[in-house]
């Protein structure tokens, strides 16, 4: 199910088009009523704070004063990080390209090419320049999660007012530190002023991790066979779907600069301006070797990218996030059961928090049906293929910025109303009425499989959204293997079975994972 091509002389015609009309961003062009701002359009690079302030998603009505959340399940990315350490290389090797360019207009016939150079770009460094290491939450992420917790406590009050437990606030992350200390700044806002340490009276809590290598829940792509072969094989078409904006907007900055910039650079070009708008709030540089339209299709690619290799560009991509679907649909009708019967709180849990990364929300979004354009939840209902987003200057629903952004978040609030009355009392063989809403970067949104309602009725929701994905298996779409049977062991683990064995003997329970160090 391939994601069908938008014919490239379109592309190089709409392209073409659209940076002939475009002016270069200039300090000037920012102060207009409708100021175009570069950090609104990073993808997936984008700060929390700015995707939640274009956040275009009108709200929805409360709920009846009658009703109550009764359940809370969060899904979120970490929060802002870092360079990773491969693209810190990156951002080294441009160093070097740049100076070559610069000492090659240098020595070229028309003295004046080299005013036409920015200031910026001559003797430059890369601000992360002997950084050995790389990908960590930053301040600025800390600041995300933590924020986002004390608007997620006051907007459901109520939820929270319970002495923590970690079996009533389950907090979980992947084993990846940025992931983890996203979900710590996240239980620190939390729980400020819950407990005795220190002058905000924080207090301690769990955060539950599972291995790397048996996370399905929230790192299912890293075991899931068929999607690494089909990320392997796509990777080649969507480089190739790319190619034209690239080339064109390398042409251009030739032209505007006088440094024969390659296509490659372009792309570096177009990370660091990320990273220093994101990361630095510098848009004078990096940023403004582009203009407006540039930037426009700059991000297309970048959302492009996004929707053929971790969204609606191939069922794979969402499918194998059953997992996770599963476990919160689980956890909402644990709740329920509770409520049914009366468990007094402190009892059973309120609130499933996840902290992962971009590759989770974005196939569990889909799963839920966000971000489709017109009758497209129709098609990926009958497993049918997508068209790509639609290019600029056309509006689409898909963008980074907004589906996935640093700290992105799903959260999915389970709400208990009163049962049916009958002369205006409720009806003891009458169960009360269950609803769930779907909140996504906290802005409420209307799910298309439950007629584009803001409040679904529980069980339609699982009828409509949840059942048609329940049809697959998580192992047989990823080509699980069975485990194989155990080849002879050597004298290490010969050894290790018979202290495994003495240990068990005398009553200690051990397991043969105990006695492994994590790689």
């Amino acid at each position: 199910m391939a994601a069908p091509r938008t014919p490239l002389p379109l592309v190089l015609l709409l392209v073409s088009a659209a940076l002939l009309a475009a002016a270069p961003l200039s300090p000037a062009a920012e102060t207009g009523a409708a100021a175009f701002d570069v950090r609104r359009h990073l993808s997936t690079v984008t700060r929390y704070d700015v995707a939640r302030g274009s956040n275009s998603v009108s709200s929805a009505p409360s709920m009846s004063d009658e009703c109550r959340v009764i359940h809370l399940n969060l899904v979120a990315r970490h929060g802002t990080r870092a360079p990773t350490k491969k693209r810190i290389k990156e951002l080294d090797r441009l160093a070097v390209r740049l100076k070559a360019l610069i000492d090659e207009a240098k020595q070229g016939p028309e003295s004046d090419s080299l005013k036409k150079i920015p200031s910026w770009m001559k003797g430059w460094e890369s601000p992360w320049k002997g950084r050995v290491k790389g990908g960590e939450l930053v301040s600025e992420g800390e600041e995300e999660l933590y924020n986002l917790a004390i608007r997620v406590k006051e907007r459901f009050q109520g939820l929270f007012d319970e002495e923590y437990h970690p079996d009533v606030y389950s907090i979980r992350a992947t084993q990846v530190p940025r992931a983890s200390a996203s979900a710590v700044a996240f239980g620190l806002g939390l729980l400020s002023g819950k407990g005795k340490l220190g002058p905000v009276k924080n207090r301690a809590f769990s955060v539950l991790s599972e291995s790397r290598a048996s996370d399905i829940c929230l790192r299912f792509f890293d075991s899931c066979e068929t999607y690494k072969d089909y990320r392997k094989r796509k990777e080649p078409d969507v480089e190739k779907q790319k190619e034209p904006i690239l080339e064109h907007v390398t042409s251009a900055l030739v032209n505007r600069y006088h440094l024969n910039f390659t296509p490659k650079d372009v792309s570096s070009l177009w990370f660091l301006c990320k990273q220093e708008a994101s990361l630095m709030n510098i848009t004078n540089q990096a940023c403004q070797l582009f203009n407006e339209a540039e930037v426009y299709f700059l991000e297309w690619t970048d959302d492009l990218e996004g929707f053929v290799l971790k969204g609606y560009g191939e069922s794979i991509n969402y499918r194998m996030g059953l997992p996770l679907l599963k476990d919160v649909v689980q956890s909402m009708e644990e709740a329920i059961v509770a409520k049914e019967e009366n468990h007094p709180d402190g009892t059973y849990e309120k609130a499933r928090l996840r902290f992962a990364h971009a590759e989770t929300v974005v196939p569990f979004s889909c799963l839920l049906g966000l971000f489709l354009e017109g009758s497209d939840f129709a098609k990926i209902q009958r497993e049918e293929s997508l068209d790509i987003p639609p290019v600029p200057p056309q509006g689409r629903n898909w963008k980074g910025s907004v589906v996935a952004p640093f700290a992105g978040n799903n959260m999915l609030a389970l709400y208990q109303c009163p049962g049916k009355t009958d002369g205006g009392k409720i009806s003891q063989d009458q169960k009360s009425s269950y609803f769930v809403q779907v909140i996504h970067n906290e802005a409420p949104v209307s799910m298309p499989g439950c007629g584009n309602k803001d409040f679904c009725p529980f069980e339609e929701f699982k009828e409509k959204i949840v059942e048609p994905h329940l049809k697959h298996d998580y192992d047989a779409l990823c080509k699980i293997r069975p485990v194989a049977r155990e080849e002879p062991s050597s004298l290490s683990s010969r050894m290790s079975n018979f202290f495994l064995g003495l240990f068990s003997q005398k009553g200690y329970r051990v397991s043969a994972q105990d006695v492994k160090s994590e790689l």
